[in-house]
């Protein structure tokens, strides 16, 4: 009878191949949720050519489709927005107010909230618009 001699010898060398392959699920993850990360707020804004707003001391609103209302990206009632923008107007007295409202907003929503900025003693009030290309101006 023949005995089979089994030989093992050692793997020397690293299969890189499942270290590639989570690599690659890694960077998808990254660019599937990196723009989601950065665009905050999802608001539909109008279209403008002039788009010229500088980065200042300056405080932006949104208001939403569905008629909420933002103080940089935290949620406020529009009962409580003229307190937050006198207290802020207190600290810095020329600071500027951009309103960011979405293009389906209803017209008096964003008149409100027009209104309450300027009760608040503020006269520098901006509208954001989305350029021409696509992107937002800040």
């Amino acid at each position: 009878m023949r005995t089979q001699r089994r030989t093992s010898h050692i793997i020397r060398e690293l299969n890189l191949v499942p270290l590639i392959d989570v690599l690659l699920v890694v960077l998808f993850f990254y660019m599937i949720i990196s723009p989601m990360m950065s665009r905050g707020l999802d608001v539909n804004l109008p279209r403008s050519e002039a788009n010229t707003i500088k980065s200042e001391d300056r405080i932006v609103i949104t208001v939403t489709r569905a008629q909420e209302v933002f103080v940089e990206k935290e949620r406020v009632n529009v009962a409580k927005l003229g307190g937050i923008l006198s207290a802020i107007r207190k600290r810095k007295p020329q600071v500027n107010v951009y309103l960011r409202a979405d293009r389906n907003a209803p017209y008096g929503a964003v008149v409100q909230v027009m209104d309450v900025v300027k009760r608040a003693g503020i006269d520098r009030l901006g509208m954001v618009t989305e350029a021409a290309g696509g992107e937002s101006g800040k």
